[in-house]
């Protein structure tokens, strides 16, 4: 009996950590999407606004500039508020923001509001990220991270595929309409399955300031982020010079090059198995493949002249991306100690200050060179990023 009674605790467990991994991942997939919706977006903005492939680009930079100076802002909220209710107060605001912006007729008025979005979705990422290590036990963290890191990776192309879609079948500004309802759903999801948190007291800890200076202090953190910066750079990047590469090189209709985007989600799919990875093989062993990985298909995709080949290139270039990302977040979570809450919330700063600055950077290099000009240029970037994780290596042995 007793073994039977022990046994119904054990599947209880993992039946509620199994949920709570899904809506946190569900959650993560649909706040993170918003920050590349409007990539797909770019041509018809710049068709109906007039305006150059540079200023289109904005809509999505400000948004990741936005999102990356919210994450931490957040931080310093969420340890003296709560995570939960900060989460659930970003969803709120999302559910309002968002289709606000599909009723816009200005550009000016749209970067406006769309940098509002983004600041208020970096309420969840680096708050998940600690609640996490704060609500599971110690052999499951590894696991649900993964889970989650997988959610913000799938976002870069469900929110592409998502928006391609909606935009060819109603136009571009239900892409925003549609995303009020489904933030509605996620936030009561969230308030329905995650308990509560205990907000810390602010008596006697560090500021935000403080505790930034403090973990920026150090070689290793900065080698992180760095290396952090390079991964949604050349991740923004390559996506925004793939869809002007297959339009002007293969003259490829929306629909095929929506089916391009979207195999990327089967190299995503390691990222769930980023723990079990790391248990095995080592987290800087399994940077250096991923990263390497990375480089290589991005720098293949533009030499290969055949889709089915270039198609290939980017599941391996997500697939490197995506197993790169959890062990660098492991990485974090080890030897964050005292300041995990602000090194977590630096780590989103600097993934989505990349953000920001990869479709612009990718803008200029097509204009400077070529598209494969540009493709080379974003996989020297994750290069040097392998070359990084050497030195990392010797300050995570000091």
């Amino acid at each position: 009996m007793e073994s039977l009674a022990a046994e119904s605790k054990h599947v209880t467990a993992e039946r509620k950590y199994g949920l709570l991994t899904a809506v946190f991942f569900c959650s993560g997939l649909f706040i993170v999407s918003a920050l590349f919706v409007t990539i797909p977006l770019h041509p018809l903005f710049a068709a109906d606004f007039q305006l150059t492939a540079e200023r289109a680009a904005l809509a999505s930079s400000i948004c990741s500039f936005c999102y990356a100076f919210g994450t931490v802002c957040f931080a310093p909220l969420s340890d003296r508020y709560g995570r939960k209710r900060m989460i659930l107060l970003g969803m709120i605001s999302l559910i309002i923001v968002s289709p606000v912006i599909g009723l816009l007729k200005s550009y000016e008025a749209i970067l406006l509001v769309r940098g509002l979005q983004g600041f208020v979705a970096a309420s969840f990422a680096p708050t998940a990220l600690t609640f996490i290590t704060e609500l599971y036990p110690q052999r499951k963290r590894a696991t649900a991270i993964g889970f989650i890191s997988a959610g913000f990776l799938m976002a870069g192309i469900i929110g592409q595929v998502y928006s391609s879609t909606v935009a060819a079948l109603f136009g571009w500004h239900f892409v925003f309409y549609i995303l009020g309802p489904v933030y509605a759903f996620a936030a009561l999801a969230f308030y329905v399955v995650i308990p509560q948190d205990s907000a810390y007291a602010s008596e006697g800890r560090r500021s935000i300031i403080g505790a930034f200076a403090v973990v920026l202090s150090q070689r290793f953190f900065r080698f992180c982020y760095f290396i952090t910066a390079l991964l949604l750079l050349s991740f923004v990047g390559m996506y925004t010079i793939l869809e002007s590469y297959l339009q002007e090189t293969y003259a490829l209709e929306a629909v095929h090059i929506l089916l391009v985007r979207s195999a990327g989600i089967l190299g995503m799919l390691l990222a769930p198995f980023g723990g079990r990875l790391v248990s095995r093989f080592g987290v800087l062993p399994l940077m250096r493949t991923g990263l390497a990985l990375a480089a290589l298909g991005l720098s293949c995709i533009g030499i290969f002249e055949n889709i089915l080949l270039i198609t290939l290139m980017s599941v391996i270039f997500t697939a490197g991306i995506s197993v790169t990302v959890p062990a660098l977040v492991s990485l974090l979570g080890q030897s964050g100690g005292d300041e995990k809450s602000s090194a977590m919330s630096l780590y989103s700063f600097f993934l989505f200050i990349g953000s920001t600055l990869g479709p612009v950077m990718a803008v200029v290099f097509m204009k400077t060179g070529s598209h494969l000009f540009a493709f080379t240029i974003m996989s020297a970037f994750l290069a040097v990023g392998f070359l990084t994780t050497f030195p990392l290596a010797k300050q995570a042995a000091t």
